[in-house]
């Protein structure tokens, strides 16, 4: 059997110590003017005893960081497909618009009319998010998608209370991202899980039986996590505003329906966008990021202030009115990454924010029928952005799906998302994105497919993969158990 050949996927590893044990006494990086200020000794209470700094060449010190850089994987690496949390090509035109001095250094207390050019970007942003969304009033603050969660559960609580109802529950169906229950039990509500029916998508009579007086609405992502569009979202929604509640619609996966749908017309009331995914912007390790949250007219006067609102030639803030549920983050939110989201949507232009969702669509739909006959799928039916496997087909070699994403990663590709979404047993997600062109989805395929004959014939060599790597497979158990957090 001829392996496939993956750019990247081998070669120098290098090792590197701390800096404390590199460099040598007298070494220098730079050169530093004599100081004309006398000798002090520190307290011993500050020195900790003995003060020891690594004494390091410039090369030294550049090699460091380039070396620890080299350790890492990104999008500018290779393909990642990973799934529910997609990491996106970043144009790096992106960057550098947010790099503008102008507004990258604009201190966030000057007034209203020396920040002129900050306040347009925002209003036009969350004008351009309306337009997306078909919602027109919108908050830039929230810093993450959970936090826009959190914010539309806020003002969930909030409408309720206008109206002198008191809920204390909310629907989560078991397709929803796992931050919706946490946003909603944070707002005092009792998250009430609603099992998916056999097509993979909601049904009509679990809301129907679910929805009632005591219930404050519905969180439900849409694509759900599956990667399945909820076809019946308008009946559901129908059906939970009958009975007084509010639809919460989670956008994370907004980059399958972007320009294609209309939030407000499906039924939601409120609905949070990840900027930090669907719209470019570079995000992974806690952030940053920027989750800004849409809301109905009827909803606007819940949201958080300030806001950016244009008064003729003039942009200002508004501070909303008793009805706000308040600030929900420092001042005007995670900015460099709005200023990211706001230069991508300018450059894409509608008909582009379209096409990257077909496309996206596209390479999904592709990789599912492409491996249709090499791992089992989860459901059978027309995906959105990301299609989901299962590992039943792997079991009977004592493969698991942990074993293929660890074999991934010797052939040069970072791993999907597996084991998720739970209602799918050794589950495998792939999210290719829009940007991967056919040649590099087709060899990311035939890697996919010679796994899976190494999975039957030498299943050991999964087993004990990955072999290529600085690290092997680590004890993940003992490692969530006893986390070392020195950094040694």
């Amino acid at each position: 059997m001829s392996e496939v050949i993956i750019p990247g996927a081998s070669g120098i590893i290098q090792n590197e110590p701390l800096l404390w044990e590199k460099g040598g006494k007298g070494r220098r990086g730079m050169c530093v003017p004599g100081s004309d200020v006398p000798a002090a000794e520190l307290p011993a209470a500050l020195c900790r005893g003995e003060l020891d700094f690594p004494e390091l060449s410039e090369v030294d010190v550049v090699r460091h960081y380039t070396r620890l850089s080299q350790w890492n994987f990104g999008v500018d690496s290779g393909m990642y497909p990973l799934g529910s949390c997609t990491m996106k090509y970043n144009p790096k035109i992106n960057e550098k618009a947010a790099a503008t001095p102008a507004l990258a250094a604009a201190h966030p207390m000057l007034p209203d009319e020396l920040v002129q050019g900050s306040l347009q970007v925002m209003y036009e942003l969350q004008s351009y998010l309306a337009a997306i969304t078909g919602l027109p009033a919108v908050t830039l603050q929230p810093a993450a998608g959970a936090h826009g969660e959190l914010t539309g559960m806020l003002i969930f609580a909030a409408w309720h209370k206008s109206r002198n109802s008191r809920r204390t529950k909310i629907l989560i169906p078991d397709t929803a991202h796992g931050t919706n229950p946490a946003s909603a039990a944070l707002c005092g509500y009792k998250p009430v899980p609603i099992r998916s029916g056999p097509e993979g998508i909601l049904e009509v009579a679990a809301i129907e039986a679910a929805m009632d007086e005591e219930t404050a609405g519905i969180m439900i992502t849409n694509p759900n996590t599956l990667g399945l569009f909820e076809t019946r979202i308008r009946e559901i929604a129908a059906i939970v505003h009958a009975k007084g509640g509010l639809v919460y619609g989670d956008g994370a996966n907004m980059n399958a329906i972007m320009g294609i749908i209309d939030a407000r017309r499906c039924g939601v009331d409120v609905l949070h966008l990840n900027l930090h995914k669907t719209f470019s912007t570079p995000h992974g390790g806690g952030g940053p990021g920027a989750g800004p949250l849409c809301v109905s007219e009827e909803l606007a006067r819940f949201l958080p202030a300030p806001r950016a609102v244009r008064d003729g030639d003039l942009y200002r803030l508004d501070w909303g009115g008793s009805d706000s549920v308040g600030r929900v983050h420092a001042f005007h939110g995670n900015v460099s990454v709005l200023l990211r989201a706001y230069a991508y949507i300018r450059s894409m232009g509608a008909e582009n924010l379209k096409k990257a969702s077909q496309l996206a669509v596209l390479n999904a739909a592709y990789i599912k029928e492409r491996l249709r006959g090499t791992l089992p799928l989860a459901y059978d039916r027309p995906c959105m952005h990301e299609c989901v496997f299962s590992d039943a087909q792997l079991q009977e070699h004592k493969v698991t799906t942990l074993d293929v994403a660890k074999r991934l990663i010797d052939c040069g590709y970072h791993p999907p998302t597996i084991y998720f979404p739970l209602v799918v047993h050794g589950a495998i997600m792939i999210e290719p994105t829009e940007t991967e062109c056919k040649a590099d989805i087709d060899q990311f395929i035939a890697v996919l497919e010679q796994i899976v004959r190494e999975a039957a014939e030498n299943p050991e060599l999964l087993r004990q993969a990955p072999l290529r790597t600085k690290v092997r497979r680590l004890d993940e158990t003992l490692a969530a158990r006893q986390p070392c957090l020195c950094g040694s």
